[in-house]
């Protein structure tokens, strides 16, 4: 078995990211490694928690925050669901490891690649007991047969969902564990996850072994619910934004759970936590302003949370600014547990442990942070093809054609969702019409007819992924956030000599991405 590296020895670290959450747990170095828990939100707001000067409650994440690291750039691997979690949970960029956009199970063949080397598959492979809870959203084998789960992705107990909670968060009825069908459970998801977790670490786990829990969280993503009690400290009852608030309180109440069961364990202190988020929320007014929301490049749809604990190792209440992300994760924690990372696999992100540990002069980034995500647009100006960061800069590259054969068809279809609106839902403060299309149900059962049609309309097929592998950058948008966070002017023209230098990088990324991406409409289902 591998020793523990020296950071390990030295240090205990917890980390955070807003809507994705890690614990490692480390008891004596000598004779034991790290425990390993790993939480992300689904939707969450880059300034939706208390810690980040957000509006909702969140004592038990600030508190985790206080006592470890808080980034102020922490970015998710993609802008949608299932890229987002393919990134966080192997280290590569999520067309590598199979997953071009986001998966419906009965419409696609893709899914994470069984070949892909998970976080869980480290670990498992270096003596951990591995546990995954909540939503998965990487293809399943309940609605896509043959597709792998997550047992075939190094976890030896699951307890989830194949996508969100249904038909809310309230009483879902959609759980398996290990494959097989709960039926309706009373409660909300967050504290129905946080009761497994907890009856996991009680009953289930290898009390020998070091353990890795894997918590993908269901809230704040639509359809949304919360406690009545919870939701009226926000608003009127009815009011989405204090509903949407109430389930970040909720999932904030049930994170104290599970941290009050590890203080209760004697683990807290050997315990690295990492909090962080999917993506940007789909409420722009949940994105500390940014420019964009969740499906945009933009700040707006990247940035999430990002926290770092671990009370024996990580100097408490400091603030780092150093851009990092969920493609960092799988490296980082090889590097605070002390083992080798996968040997022969590409991996996106870099071990950023030395910015944790106060090491800084040692952190080096391999690869500029990139993202790519190619897919229909009505409007090329919508979002980036592709982003790429560099010290302050970012640099958006746009494919030129859209994939759609009718863009009219399309348009007409949003114009009919909008007439047959009743009057008070015509517009919801804070949340674009666009995002209403992918995140709210809505009331009037014509236009959520119609809702729906524009999402099977909209939705990616897989015959397109030859024009994509073909497709080109036609232009390119630069911004400095160091003098414009909020991205309102493009400086490309001012600093040719920049986007000369940042776009051969992510010309020559994206290549790379995408000759290992599979082509999933020649394989067979």
């Amino acid at each position: 078995m591998t020793t523990l590296s020296n950071a390990a020895n030295r240090v205990q670290i917890g980390l955070f990211t807003c809507a994705c959450l890690i614990v490692l747990v480390t008891a004596d170095a000598a004779e034991k490694r790290p425990n390993v828990v790993i939480m992300m939100a689904d939707d969450l707001g880059s300034g939706d928690l208390g810690c980040y000067g957000g509006p909702v409650k969140t004592p038990a994440l600030d508190s985790l925050a206080a006592r470890g690291v808080r980034f102020t750039q922490f970015y998710a691997g993609c802008p949608a669901c299932s890229p987002s979690r393919a990134v966080a949970i192997t280290g590569r960029h999520h067309i590598r490891a199979g997953v071009y956009t986001v998966i419906s199970d009965p419409n696609h063949k893709m899914h994470l690649l069984e070949r892909e080397v998970t976080i869980a598959e480290v670990l498992r492979d270096n003596g951990y007991d591995t546990a995954h809870l909540g939503k998965w959203h990487l293809g399943m084998p309940l609605r896509g047969p043959g597709k792998p789960g997550p047992e075939k992705h190094g976890f030896n107990y699951w307890f989830g969902t194949e996508n969100t909670a249904n038909p809310s968060h309230k009483n879902p009825t959609n759980f398996h564990r290990n494959g097989e069908p709960v039926g309706k459970i009373e409660g909300y998801a967050c504290q129905i996850v946080a009761d497994d977790a907890i009856n996991w670490l009680e009953e289930k786990r290898d009390p020998d072994a070091p353990f890795f829990l894997h918590i993908w969280f269901h809230e704040p993503h639509s359809p949304i619910a919360a406690p009545d009690e919870i939701v009226s400290q926000y608003g009127d009852l009815n009011d989405r934004a204090a509903i949407y608030s109430g389930t970040v309180d909720n999932t904030d109440r049930a994170i104290a759970r599970l941290v009050a069961k590890l203080e209760e364990m004697g683990e807290l202190d050997n315990t690295i936590i990492i909090y962080s988020s999917d993506h940007g929320s789909y409420r722009g007014d949940r994105n500390l302003g940014l420019r964009g929301h969740k499906g945009s490049f933009f700040e707006g749809g990247i940035r999430s949370p990002g926290i770092f604990f671990w009370p024996d190792g990580i100097p408490a209440g400091r603030i780092e600014n150093v851009p990092a992300g969920a493609v960092d994760l799988l490296p980082t924690v090889c590097g605070l547990v002390g083992i080798d990372k996968p040997k022969g696999v590409h991996l996106d992100g870099s071990d950023i442990s030395p910015l944790l540990t106060g090491d800084r002069e040692n952190f080096t980034r391999h690869q500029p942070l990139f993202w790519l995500w190619p897919r229909p647009s009505l409007d090329a100006d919508a979002s980036p093809t592709a982003t790429i960061r560099d010290g302050s800069y970012t640099l958006h590259g746009f494919f030129g054609d859209t994939l759609f054969p009718d863009v009219d068809a399309i348009i007409q279809l949003r114009e009919k969702i909008m007439a047959a609106l009743p009057e008070d839902e015509k517009v919801n403060p804070g949340v674009p019409f666009i995002s209403r299309l992918y995140s709210t149900k809505f009331s009037d059962p014509a236009a959520e007819r119609l809702r729906h049609e524009h999402l099977r309309m909209y939705r990616f097929h897989e015959e397109w992924i030859p024009k994509l592998k073909a497709d080109r950058f036609q232009r390119f948008e630069l911004y400095d956030l160091s003098t414009d966070p909020l991205q309102k002017t493009d400086i490309a023209a001012e600093h040719p000599d920049v986007v000369k230098r940042l776009s051969e990088q992510l010309i020559k990324i994206t290549a790379s991405v995408m000759a290992d991406g599979p082509d999933w409409h020649l394989q067979t289902p």
